[in-house]
């Protein structure tokens, strides 16, 4: 049963973030931005950000926690989250409406997607736009890499997946989900047509060499770096509709799903992506030998005879009953939990078993 936080919001949330700190923001529709301190279930803070644009997401500095950044609209607002109240700062650098956001590693350059398929990359020195980067369609997601402060990949409606480094205008590598093992799929590539494969989701494990992708079609693609390209390393049918959010937890190859179908799911696919890792695989595995999957299952996977046969099921399913907004994770009182936001006006909290 889910714990709900409620009395934050009166319309449908957005986005969600955890601080370092574990003080977790919410952003809704019209302009609407909440602090919840995890310790009860009524907000600590709330803003009305101006124009009431649709708070579409929410980042906090790593470096200063109490730093917030929040897109609304075209518009980024910096926020101090110890005094909410009018901006300190504001971007005006998106010609559409904000997508995601990303922060590199040093707090020295964000990452806006928008609707143009644009990422405009700020630095937060200059408070100029330092590079301008292009998808063909919606840009969707944009995910600097840990521990590398150029780099970073993005994906979106043009069912491209992109590598870039920041020193070249145009990405060093690039990927159609469409085209990527349709020779594998033959059957299913007519349905694709269909379904298509636009890129919805991206998360980046902490090695910074493995991210995932969620797509239309219901599946979860998890993707290697090496060098200047990526390759695909594992795919499984993760929803029976499209996947809207993915995130994979801290210092793990864990990831979270969340789809249109209402289903939050838990993969380990750290034997999978592991194998050339030093670090956290190694851990991953000692604890996998202590604690089966069978232990920490929660209701019915959703299994398809492909997932099996690759090993890949869902460690947990959570039936959530409403389209997935946003996941993030947050430790809370002495246990880690997922939290969801949905079409609701309230977020959802669900325990995660120890990995």
């Amino acid at each position: 049963m889910a714990v709900k936080w409620t009395g934050g919001h009166s319309s449908s949330i957005l986005c969600l973030q955890v601080s370092t700190e574990g003080l977790v923001a919410s952003g809704a529709e019209r302009g609407e931005l909440a602090l919840w301190d995890g310790g009860g279930t009524a907000p600590v803070a709330q803003l009305q950000l101006p124009a009431d644009d649709d708070v579409s997401s929410v980042l906090f500095s790593t470096r200063c926690p109490t730093m917030l950044f929040a897109a609304h609209g075209q518009s980024i607002a910096l926020l101090d989250v110890r005094a909410l109240k009018e901006p300190l700062e504001h971007f005006h650098l998106n010609d559409e409406e904000i997508n995601c956001l990303s922060l590199n590693h040093t707090d020295t350059l964000l990452a806006a997607a928008d609707d143009s398929g644009a990422i405009k990359v700020v630095d937060l020195e200059s408070k100029r736009v330092s590079r301008s980067l292009r998808h063909s369609n919606i840009c969707s997601s944009v995910a600097f890499r840990p521990q590398r402060p150029h780099s970073l990949v993005s994906c979106g409606l043009d069912m491209q997946v992109m590598l870039w480094n920041l020193q070249k205008a145009r990405p060093l590598w690039t990927t159609n989900l469409q085209e990527c093992g349709q020779e594998e799929e033959s059957p299913q590539a007519a349905g694709q047509f269909f379904n298509p494969p636009l890129a919805h989701s991206l998360s980046v494990a902490s090695c910074g060499n493995i991210f995932g992708c969620g797509a239309q079609d219901g599946k979860v693609r998890i993707f290697r770096v090496t060098g200047a390209k990526f390759e695909r390393e594992l795919e499984f049918q993760g929803h029976s509709l499209g996947v809207s959010q993915v995130l994979f937890l801290p210092e793990t190859y864990w990831l979270l799903s969340g789809g249109n179908d209402g289903k939050v799911l838990l993969w380990d696919v750290s034997s999978d992506v592991g194998k050339q890792q030093k670090s956290p695989a190694k851990s991953l595995q000692r604890r996998k030998a202590q604690a089966p999957a069978s232990s920490i299952k929660d209701g019915k996977p959703n299994k398809t005879a492909s997932n099996e046969e690759a090993g890949v099921v869902p460690k947990l399913s959570i039936e959530h009953g409403d389209k997935v907004n946003w996941l993030s994770c947050a430790q809370i009182k002495g246990s880690r939990r997922v939290l969801v936001a949905d079409q609701s006006s309230s977020v959802s909290l669900y325990p995660l078993p120890e990995l």
